[in-house]
């Protein structure tokens, strides 16, 4: 097997000249993403849509680093918000109407714990994978090999180590689940806070709820 082969199916590999090749393929695109006009919507959208290609709606506020892009899936309307990164050495699967809060990190990449196993340069990559309606705080950190269920909130500064159930606010380092989300959370803003009557209505509408 070639490096990419051995990569792709999450054994031990090493970064040679093949694999950069498809890396210096996305850094073009990461070099024009970040740094562009930011103020041009338009285009922005458009080298969005190539670095992470079968997408609807998908926006990231610059900058953004990742490994490939191509190995990034992303739902609809996926938003990532200012400097984050993902480490895409194997895929990273994330559903519908996800959100990333400034500098979460997800990373597939991993390295051998002996040091002179280590030092020999095989790396590897596990899968990460993200459901439906996930919102992940600021300053999180996703780990190799985790799967995050749907309808899931991570708190802010979280170390994601485990698997994350549907229906969970989860947070901490390492990061736990809380609570479940429940019909009570539906109105909820902020704490005990409760959307305003006007706002109410309006997503009752939009939402059909």
């Amino acid at each position: 097997m070639n490096m990419r082969e051995r990569r792709d199916a999450g054994m031990a590999y090493v970064s040679d000249g093949s694999v950069l090749e498809e890396q210096a393929v996305c850094r073009r695109l990461l070099q024009k993403l970040n740094f562009m006009d930011r103020s041009d919507f338009d285009g922005l959208s458009e080298v969005i849509k190539e670095l992470l290609g079968k997408s609807e709606g998908a926006w990231i506020n610059p900058p953004f680093y990742c490994d490939y892009g191509s190995h990034i899936e992303v739902g609809k309307n996926f938003f990532a918000n200012y400097n984050c990164t993902i480490l895409d050495v194997a895929k990273v699967r994330i559903g519908d109407n996800c959100q990333l809060a400034p500098n979460v990190a997800i990373y597939t990449a991993g390295h051998p714990i002996y040091p002179d196993t280590r030092n020999s340069a095989y790396e590897y990559g596990k899968e990460v994978v993200i459901g439906d309606n996930v919102w992940i705080g600021g300053n999180t950190v996703v780990c190799p090999g985790v799967r995050i269920g749907d309808n899931v909130v991570i708190g802010a500064g979280s170390v994601v180590t485990k698997d994350i159930p549907d229906w969970s606010v989860a947070a901490g380092n390492p990061c736990k689940v809380i609570r479940k989300i429940t019909e009570e959370d539906k109105r909820k803003l902020f704490r005990d806070e409760e959307i305003d009557d006007e706002a109410w209505k309006a997503i009752q509408e939009k939402m059909n709820i």
